[in-house]
Order: structure tokens, then C-alpha cells, then sequence
């Protein structure tokens, strides 16, 4: 994955920007065939979406504004905001476009159809520090849901090392 990062964004490649809205396009359509097929003619879905700091936040940044634009409600929990312009940039198209910017998780997780996880990225390494190791708890036992609550990991379940799995042991097994 590192690798095709680099020859994606080798001269004359893409840029990170171009990239990230790649990603979260692609994050947004995964979670529209996860959630449609389960979905209410007269709903709105509504999807929490949560945010580390690095470059898989970013992605669910643009995830969330492109669900918003798909007809679905969003909630972003953002605890450790990057203080990189393009971060504070996609956070204020996200105000912009009605998303709710948490610093913690909800009490209550019912309402949601499905929650994103767009923490950590395929260059995770060690085990995962607050507020994010306890975020990945309350994600882990918002699991199995009654309502049907679908968990989705971008790129690779947060907290697991990318070749060798749940090393850290988290507990924490996405269904998508």
C-alpha cells in the first residue's frame, strides 16, 4: 500500500488532496452499498464517521461530505484535529455543509446505520493511545447490533498492523 502511494504520487502523479477525495469517494460509495440495501425507502441514514489525525481521517473527512451529498446524515468525531490547512480546510467544508464536528464519541450509537472507522491507516504501527483505544472499545461493543449497525474500516481496522492483524489485540473486527 505504501508503495502504490508513492508511485500514485511520483512526478507527474497525483497530489495528496487528489487522493484523499479518491478515497473518501470510494469510502462514501462502500458505505451507500453497505447501508442502501438495508435501507428504508423514507429514511435517512445516518452514519458517524470517526477521524484520527492523519491522512485516513482526511479520507473519512471526504467521506463524510460526499454521504451528505448522497442524501445521507453524518456525524464526524474528531478528538485530535490536524492543524495542517487542508485538514482545517475539509473540517470547514464539512461545517459547511451541516456535519456535526464531535470531540468525543456519543453516548448512543442506536441511531446510526453504520459507523466509519477512518483512524488509523495501513502505516499504524504499536498499539493504539487515547482517546483512540477507547473509542475502538466503544466501537467494538456497539458490535454485534440489534439495529443492524454496520462497522467499516477504511484501508484496515484501526489498531491492526497491516501484515500481521490484531497484534495489539484489540478485539475490534470491522464487518466491512
Amino acid at each position: 500500500a505504501a508503495a502504490l502511494d508513492g508511485e500514485l504520487m511520483s512526478v507527474p502523479g497525483f497530489s495528496l488532496e487528489q487522493l484523499m477525495e479518491l478515497a473518501g469517494l470510494a469510502i462514501a460509495e462502500a458505505v451507500y452499498i453497505v447501508v442502501e440495501e438495508k435501507r428504508a425507502a423514507d429514511s435517512k441514514p445516518k452514519i458517524l464517521i470517526i477521524c484520527g489525525p492523519g491522512n485516513n481521517g482526511g479520507d473519512g473527512l471526504v467521506a463524510a461530505r460526499h454521504l451528505v451529498m448522497f442524501g445521507y446524515s453524518c456525524d464526524i468525531v474528531y478528538p485530535k484535529q490536524s492543524s495542517k490547512q487542508h485538514f482545517i480546510n475539509l473540517v470547514q467544508q464539512c461545517e459547511d455543509v451541516g456535519i456535526p464536528i464531535l470531540t468525543e464519541m456519543p453516548a448512543e450509537t442506536k441511531d446510526y446505520a453504520a459507523i466509519v472507522d477512518a483512524i488509523f491507516g495501513f502505516s499504524f504501527k504499536g498499539e493504539p493511545r487515547e482517546p483512540f483505544a477507547t473509542i475502538l472499545q466503544q466501537i467494538k461493543h456497539a458490535q454485534p447490533s440489534p439495529t443492524g449497525l454496520q462497522t467499516i474500516s477504511v484501508d484496515v481496522p484501526s489498531g491492526w498492523n497491516v501484515d500481521e492483524g490484531d497484534v495489539a489485540k484489540t478485539g475490534f473486527t470491522p464487518d466491512v
